[in-house]
């Protein structure tokens, strides 16, 4: 792996972290100040492990950003597959999300 693949990896990261915390921000003004109100949403069960596994992926999403951000000064092919499985993981979570996510629009 290059050096200008890893600052191009790490980047992707940045704008996935930047995106999620504008996701979190704009649901959280939807819970608390629009739609149904919080009493809804936290009495919902697919709301709540919606919610888990938000803080799950972004609690797993640790571990790749500071291989990326290691990769910009000394890339380490070897600890990509490692990285890979964490990402499968996450991928993983983000369908779960969008199921419980429309199992709460359901309800």
């Amino acid at each position: 792996m290059s050096a200008r693949t890893a600052r191009r990896l790490a980047l992707a990261d940045l704008v996935l972290g930047v995106s999620a915390g504008v996701l979190l921000v704009v649901g959280l003004l939807r819970v608390f100040y629009f739609e149904k109100g919080a009493a809804f949403y936290f009495s919902s069960g697919a709301f709540i492990a919606k919610l888990v596994l938000f803080f799950g992926v972004a609690l797993l999403s640790i571990y790749p950003t500071v291989r990326f951000l290691r990769w910009r000064r000394h890339p380490n092919p070897a600890e990509a597959p490692a990285v890979r499985r964490v990402l499968h993981l996450e991928l993983i979570g983000v369908v779960l999300i969008l199921y419980f996510a429309a199992s709460t629009a359901l309800k």
